[in-house]
């Protein structure tokens, strides 16, 4: 509520329309996109490329980083590595990739260079906080690592995991738009953006970041929705 009336009042303070459109044309925009198939096609890709960046993170940051739980050696390896990932610049990543692949492949790895070190943080840190009598029974009834990792490790810090995936797959939806908008990617969310800006669509684009926007809350939701199922059947 307090954003629409700050909307409602720039509005009117702004008296622009290509600056900043009224809340209505926007709705009818939106409205227009959602009976659009065009709209669904992109919608389908860029949710696909997401999904594709976010399965791929949880599956690389979340074996690493049980990996490093029981190894020192491979947690030291991968210290210099996380942080290097996460001081990418993420426009001079997309411009040098786009030399190396396509606009529709650009996004979905700019979105792994950047959701990989936040997934293998968040499962390091649930790791971490496994009790250490844990540790100790394992060590006294001798249990190998590949044990350790899918029976004990796995089991426990899966419900930390899953609280903090929401969050991670919307920073995956916000990246790959972004990645999208600088590749000019054909059927996706950041191309229909790229192409409303080209032809100073302000009503459009601002529909096109409230879908946005709107995908990134159902994608919490319903991350948040597996996680107290977790937690439920745990219990």
């Amino acid at each position: 509520m307090f954003l629409w009336l700050a909307w409602l009042i720039a509005y009117f303070i702004v008296g622009n329309d290509y600056l900043l459109p009224s809340f209505w044309e926007t709705i009818s925009a939106t409205w227009q996109y959602l009976a659009d198939g065009a709209f669904w096609r992109a919608f389908a890709g860029t949710l696909l490329r997401t999904f594709c960046a976010f399965v791929i993170s949880l599956i690389l940051g979340t074996g690493f980083a049980a990996l490093s739980r029981l190894c020192g050696r491979v947690r030291a390896f991968f210290a210099p590595v996380i942080s290097l990932l996460r001081t990418l610049p993420t426009l001079a990543v997309i411009l040098i990739l786009l030399l190396w692949t396509s606009p529709t492949v650009a996004p979905v790895i700019v979105s792994l260079f950047v959701l990989f070190p936040a997934v293998y943080a968040s499962a390091l840190s649930a790791f971490d906080e496994v009790g250490e009598e844990y540790g100790e029974l394992a060590r006294a009834f001798c249990v190998s690592g590949r044990r350790k990792i899918f029976k004990m490790y796995l089991p426990l810090a899966a419900p930390p995991v899953l609280k903090q995936s929401g969050a991670i797959f919307s920073l995956g939806l916000k990246i790959t738009v972004s990645g999208e908008v600088l590749a000019s990617t054909y059927r996706s969310l950041g191309g229909l953006m790229q192409e409303a800006k080209m032809y100073v669509q302000m009503p459009q684009l601002l529909a096109l970041t409230l879908l946005c926007i709107l995908l990134g809350f159902l994608l919490e939701g319903a991350c948040a929705l597996v996680y107290r199922l977790t937690v439920r059947w745990r219990a």
